[in-house]
């Protein structure tokens, strides 16, 4: 039998005074009520009540459990309305992990709209780029981009990632566009490289897939800076479309070589488990499904704009 059934039980019979007008408050029969308050009386080993054919009191310890309990009960009965909440209300804190180049595209101002739609809901952001073990961790959701080998956790796709080469228009003055991508080999490359990799991008011709291996003019362990150096006419760089959408859209980049590109990288929200979530979790990634599509949407406006 469940501790706070007998408990509540105990604080009838307590407040009553009566086994039989506890039970009939209870809609129970006085011999259950009885079978559980002599129930919570062998799993503390001290008796709770003095009994008579006439009158039920409380012995020290009962008024010791008494005393003690009702604090105890008023904070499930607070935390039980609580965890209701959470489980149909959007509220609370939720940990969400994303790469850092979705810092640098709408993301921010996606999440702001949703924390601002569902103001119960605080957020814990935690930008990295490496694999994150979500139960280990304590995280709700993880944005990754490209595939999701872990095949414990719940995948949603929520949009394509269409990469692009880019360079400043001054830049291909300069330097000429490429018409394949091997003409890279003669150009300055801005190149993310991971510990323990070797420079390459990838690149699709007559459907078959090919890795051009590069000698790059600047590498670095993270994307953040390698916008801003290409916007100083220093070098290609090869990135997520809606990374450099604002850019695209003003001219101030210039995007070449887009037949050869390989266009198979998702954007995915993984999760730990399919029942029993939040109703912040759930309406976070309804959200992110819905809002994400918008976006590549706007980048194929802004793709249509280019042509």
């Amino acid at each position: 039998m469940d501790s706070l059934e007998l408990i509540q039980t105990f604080r009838e019979v307590a407040q009553r005074g009566s086994f039989s007008a506890a039970a009939r408050a209870l809609d129970m029969s006085p011999a259950n009520v009885s079978k559980y308050v002599a129930a919570l009386e062998t799993r503390f080993g001290v008796r709770l009540f003095n009994r008579t054919t006439r009158k039920v009191s409380l012995t020290d310890a009962g008024h010791l459990l008494l005393q003690r309990s009702g604090p105890m009960l008023e904070l499930v009965q607070i935390t039980t309305g609580e965890l209701h909440d959470r489980a149909t209300t959007p509220s609370g804190r939720l940990t969400l992990t994303v790469p850092h180049p979705l810092l640098q595209t709408q993301l921010p101002t996606l999440l702001a709209r949703f924390l601002v739609r569902h103001p119960a809901v605080s957020l814990d952001l935690r930008a990295t780029d490496r694999v994150v073990d979500l139960a280990e961790e304590g995280v709700d959701i993880a944005l990754r981009v490209g595939p999701v080998p872990n095949a414990n956790l719940i995948v949603r796709r929520l949009m394509p990632i269409e990469r692009v080469i880019v360079a400043t228009p001054a830049y291909w003055a300069k330097y000429g566009e490429p018409k394949h991508p091997r003409d890279l080999s003669t150009h300055q490359t801005l190149t993310v490289v991971r510990s323990g990799e070797v420079p390459n991008w990838a690149f699709i011709d007559n459907g078959k897939r090919f890795d051009l291996p590069l000698d790059p003019h600047v590498e670095s362990s993270s994307l953040a800076p390698m916008v801003t150096l290409a916007m100083h006419d220093l070098g290609v760089i090869y990135i997520a479309r809606l990374t450099v959408a604002e850019q695209l859209e003003k001219g101030q980049l210039k995007p070449v070589l887009e037949r050869f590109i390989p266009q198979d990288v998702w954007l995915y929200a993984a999760y730990a488990q399919r029942r029993n979530n939040s109703a912040a979790l759930t309406a976070l990634l309804a959200y992110l499904e819905q809002e994400f599509p918008r976006q590549e949407t706007k980048l194929g406006a802004v793709a249509a704009k280019e042509c």
